[in-house]
């Protein structure tokens, strides 16, 4: 988990939801999670998983087996 903003691609926790960071447009953040929504209160957004991390974990996952 991160205390930093939420940035595009980044995991988040929006209440009671999980939901994807998928623009930052004049200040609004928009959350994905089966549809699109603006961030009602961006201050209590939590980073679960940045999107580095999201994409080196689904790297890993996709990854030959030695």
């Amino acid at each position: 988990m991160s205390d930093r903003s939420p940035q595009i691609g980044d995991e988040v926790q929006d209440g009671e939801r999980v939901a994807v960071v998928t623009d930052v447009h004049h200040g609004v953040i928009w959350l994905y999670a089966g549809t699109e929504w603006p961030a009602q209160n961006p201050d209590a957004l939590r980073v679960l998983r940045t999107r580095a991390q999201r994409a080196a974990e689904e790297a890993a996952r996709w990854a030959p087996l030695e």
